[in-house]
């Protein structure tokens, strides 16, 4: 059982713990992240939001979330994940609860940056910790189950919330939430090992973003992983939403309900790429390869949503998602594409490049909706046009990271390890 430099392997119910505690933190998270799709029909006719301003709202949190990513990879090899996760939740529960008591636009804004900042570390560091306490195996099947948990947070945003809504209202939403981000700070501290200073290692890896920025892999993969990753979560975390209002007619309730079988299908896809993680990388498939054979189906499928228009509901919507999963695989791939010293700056500036894309594309979406409504164009012409440019965006996005790497295996040879996949 292979263990990563300075690894210390947990015993099972140990490992389980640790897993456990991690993933109600990420739970929460992810719930919070992707709230804003259900809560859109209720922002607009509460507060009049117009679709920029729903994307901004959305947005604000990503831009928390991005903006605290390359402190936050030197912060997890200086102090470790436990105590970096448990500073960070705790600037959370402060966002939700200023959230929750928010009465305008800026105010709302401010709470939502506060809170995406908060939960910046709830991937990263758990990630990290695998990274010491997990065997190699057992990394590659708990970071997919990561993302299953972020995705089973991301259902219970849609209908469930729906369902509490008329109880609670939205402001009592984000103080339960606060409450139990509270609880999960808790659990962390009581069940999470506490590792030791990585002082030495991260005074051995200074100046190791531009290691990190000027590296092949990262050059390759980083457009992939702004338009194409950041834009599977700007959409499924807002944009699907309207889309299913506005252009499909469905109502608040109707749209809940394609968000959940939308998240439903995501939860099952990352279950699958969790058992079949360990059999793929033995069969040669993993990673960049399996990228490389799948993206067109990303693109097209996509593309035919476009087209359909009012027809392309909640199942084309889903399909996507499964077919876009795929991109999941660049952030071990990434990873493992770096030294061990490396490897937490590494994916936190690969996080960086994700969520600094859900905020552009969020927003960018948003300002194009608008503008070209404010041109004449019927809502569904302007729908096609804004999507139609991020489907290019992404086929781009691709054709840069083929390109790239035919260009890096021409310099460096086609046994390189840097060529991957």
């Amino acid at each position: 059982m292979s263990l990563p430099a300075d690894g210390v392997l947990l015993s099972r119910p140990r490992a389980v713990t640790l897993f456990v505690a991690f993933a109600f933190a990420y739970f929460f998270s992810a719930l919070v992240r992707a709230v804003t799709a259900t809560l859109a029909p209720v922002f607009s006719a509460e507060l009049g939001l117009a679709s920029g301003q729903l994307g901004l709202l959305a947005g604000a949190y990503f831009l928390g979330f991005a903006l605290l990513q390359l402190p936050l990879g030197s912060a997890l090899d200086r102090w470790g994940a436990k105590r970096v996760l448990m500073a960070c939740l705790t600037l959370a529960v402060v966002g939700c609860l200023a959230f929750a008591a928010s009465g305008s636009l800026p105010q709302l804004l401010v709470a939502r940056f506060l809170t995406g900042a908060g939960v910046a570390a709830c991937l990263m560091a758990p990630l990290t910790c695998f990274r010491r306490h997990y065997s190699a195996a057992t990394q590659l099947r708990a970071n997919a189950w990561m993302l299953m948990t972020g995705s089973l947070g991301m259902l219970a945003s849609t209908l469930p919330v729906q369902w509490l809504l008329p109880a609670i209202g939205w402001r009592g939403l984000f103080v339960a939430v606060a409450l139990l981000l509270l609880l999960a700070i808790a659990a962390i501290g009581a069940l999470v090992p506490t590792d030791p200073s990585g002082d030495r290692q991260a005074q051995a890896a200074a100046g190791g973003y531009r290691q990190v920025f000027a590296h092949p892999a990262f050059q390759r993969m980083a457009p992939m992983g702004f338009f194409v990753y950041g834009g599977m979560v700007a959409m499924q975390s807002l944009w699907i939403g309207p889309w299913l209002t506005q252009v499909t007619g469905r109502n608040a309730v109707g749209a809940a309900q394609g968000l959940f079988l939308v998240n439903l299908s995501m939860l099952a896809a990352f279950f699958s790429w969790g058992l079949l993680m360990p059999r793929l990388v033995r069969a040669g498939w993993a990673g960049e390869r399996l990228i490389a054979v799948a993206w067109p189906a990303n693109v097209l499928c996509l593309a035919v949503i476009v087209w359909l228009g009012p027809q392309a509901g909640p199942l084309p919507w889903a399909l996507w998602c499964v077919c876009a999963s795929v991109v999941s695989l660049s952030q071990p791939a990434l990873g493992q594409a770096f030294p061990a010293a490396l490897a937490g700056r590494a994916l936190s500036a690969f996080n960086l490049m994700i969520f600094a894309g859900v905020f552009v594309l969020q927003w960018a979406i948003g300002l194009a909706l608008d503008a070209l409504k404010a041109q004449g164009l019927p809502t569904l012409a302007a729908y096609r046009v804004a999507f139609g440019a991020f489907a290019a965006a992404c086929a781009l996005s691709f054709v840069w990271r083929h390109g790239l790497q035919h260009l890096q295996r021409r310099r460096l040879g086609p046994s390189s390890a840097l060529a991957g996949g």
